[in-house]
């Protein structure tokens, strides 16, 4: 974007002056919404300020069937060209994205409202995504020679191929790791991507567009749709893939329906992710890492730690570090580092913290920090939020928050700890704390969480871009990352091949049916039986 940084934020005014996108600076960007004449538009609000941002076009249903013919069209050159030569496209995005990181800072911020250092975390997660992905893609998608049937007589191979062209449907919390990170391993897999941009945060995914045809990506191979769940839902029609990140409840209505039309579908869902401290910790490390797993992008986030617990032993000592590094925590509004924390994204995420927070206390729960709106900083800021005491009858015991609180529960043993962990229908992510290497990875193994994170906290999970992560239960299927996570956009082929068949010379089926089946059933147990001493796999 041709702005710079002062133009959105200036450091000597006030910090809650209305932030202002010039026409100028969205216009290019605009150019990237898939919108067919008279289309309608929307206009989303800055968290910090509850101030207008910018006017967007809106995609229609009836958008997507273009949409989709044009991608396919554009897919097919682009699958055809060397695995390299789309890695290079990742490699020119990574460059360009550290070099203009200043610019989608400021729109992060702009349309989600996190804290500057929470808004970074996408930069450096998509950067890592794009490097791994393009030094890694040729080798993860180079066909696969496996053992045959008779060798050396027979030979199979495993091709991949992209399933064609993807949905990616991303919330608004993580715009750009969930939009732009997940196109990328579709892209490099050699697939199109219709990307579904929520409206709050649809600049974002715009200025992604824009990068990628910077960086060299074909016109069509992404095109980025604006709207809600009716275009969410109508993209699923298109498709060869879908990929949805977003609530447990929309999550299955995406899921019968990706099922009626036979389109198979990845699905990251909430959490209502645990901790455990355990009683041969160092409890001012754990109080500090428990602030980051807590308290990132003010909770916003399916990966954010909502319950802990703690042995009794050290729950007194835990509690003390962990509410004085909470209430030491600074909130702000501005287009810096200065703040620890930002701001909620509007009024309905407020609304549901809110009535979480006092639902538990109405049941009962103590307040040891936090539980209050923070008014004077921004319309939708709330105070980070320790609890304890919190029963199993409140709301915020099971329910996933969304936001800056947490629940912290005593524990009396490990095995205590692992039964409350489980205790739940979603499994997202989870860590485990304790100065045994050999005791954490043990613990770790009976948590049931897609991912466990030992001595350290999801931005570990989700930085190892290697491994793959996703949810079990109610927190959903698939993964992204890793290989697994580039594979899941494309489908696998395999051919078999006998040789020798024209000469006379090969040994395959059409050989051992000319012997009869009863000879044949005698040669084949015994093949199988040498195979079973030679341990041949």
């Amino acid at each position: 974007m041709a702005h710079e940084h002062a133009d959105l934020h200036d450091p000597e005014t006030d910090p809650l002056a209305t932030y202002v996108l010039e026409p100028d600076d969205v216009r290019p960007l605009l150019a990237h919404v898939v919108a067919g004449p008279g289309h309608a538009t929307t206009t989303s609000t800055a968290p910090f300020t509850g101030s207008p941002v910018a006017a967007v076009p809106l995609t229609s249903v009836d958008d997507l069937p273009e949409a989709a013919r044009r991608a396919r069209a554009a897919q097919r050159t682009w699958a055809a060209r060397p695995v390299t030569e789309r890695a290079a496209v990742l490699l020119r995005a990574h460059d360009l994205l550290l070099e203009r990181q200043s610019d989608v800072l400021d729109l992060l911020q702009v349309e989600t409202g996190k804290a500057r250092t929470h808004a970074w975390d996408e930069v450096g997660d998509v950067a890592n995504a794009a490097r791994y992905y393009a030094l890694r893609a040729r080798r993860l998608l180079a066909p696969r020679t496996v053992r045959g049937l008779f060798p050396p007589f027979t030979s199979a191979r495993v091709l991949r191929h992209p399933v064609g062209v993807v949905a990616v449907i991303t919330p608004w919390n993580y715009p750009l790791s969930l939009g732009l990170g997940d196109a990328l391993p579709a892209l490099v897999a050699g697939n199109a991507v219709l990307l579904r941009a929520d409206p709050q945060t649809a600049l974002t995914l715009l200025w992604s567009a824009e990068l990628l045809a910077d960086a060299g990506l074909p016109d069509d191979l992404l095109q980025v749709v604006v709207g809600g769940p009716d275009v969410g839902m109508g993209l699923l029609e298109h498709v060869d893939h879908a990929g949805f990140t977003g609530s447990t409840r929309s999550g299955r209505v995406v899921a019968a329906r990706a099922g009626e039309l036979g389109v198979p579908v990845t699905l990251e869902l909430g959490g209502k992710n645990a901790m455990y401290v355990a009683a041969d910790v160092d409890v001012e490390a754990v109080a500090e890492g428990a602030v980051r797993a807590c308290f990132g992008s003010a909770g916003q986030l399916c990966a954010s730690v909502e319950r802990i617990y703690v042995h009794e032993d050290v729950r007194e000592a835990f509690v003390d570090a962990f509410v004085r590094r909470t209430a030491a925590l600074r909130l702000g509004a501005g287009l810096d580092y200065r703040a620890d924390m930002g701001s909620l994204v509007g009024p309905a995420q407020l609304a549901r913290v809110v009535e979480h927070v006092e639902d538990a206390v109405g049941h009962g729960a103590t307040v040891l920090v936090g539980a209050e709106q923070r008014p004077d900083l921004g319309p939708y800021f709330y105070e980070p939020t320790v609890l304890a005491d919190v029963p199993d009858g409140a709301r915020l015991h099971r329910e996933e928050t969304f936001g800056p609180v947490v629940a912290v529960y005593p524990v009396a043993s490990d095995d205590e700890a692992v039964a409350a962990m489980n205790d739940s229908d979603l499994g997202l992510v989870a860590a485990v704390w304790t100065r045994s290497a050999a005791r954490g990875a043990a613990l770790a193994a009976r948590v049931r969480a897609g991912a466990v994170a030992v001595n350290d906290t999801h931005q570990l999970i989700w930085g190892t871009v290697g491994a793959p992560v996703g949810g079990v239960g109610a927190s959903g299927y698939g993964r992204r990352h890793g290989r697994e996570g580039l594979w899941e956009t494309t489908w696998t082929q395999t051919v078999v091949a006998q040789r020798g068949v024209h000469t006379g010379r090969g040994v395959g089926m059409r050989q051992l049916e000319a012997l009869g089946s009863e000879v044949r059933a005698s040669v084949l147990t015994r093949l199988l039986r040498a195979e079973r001493a030679l341990r041949l796999p």
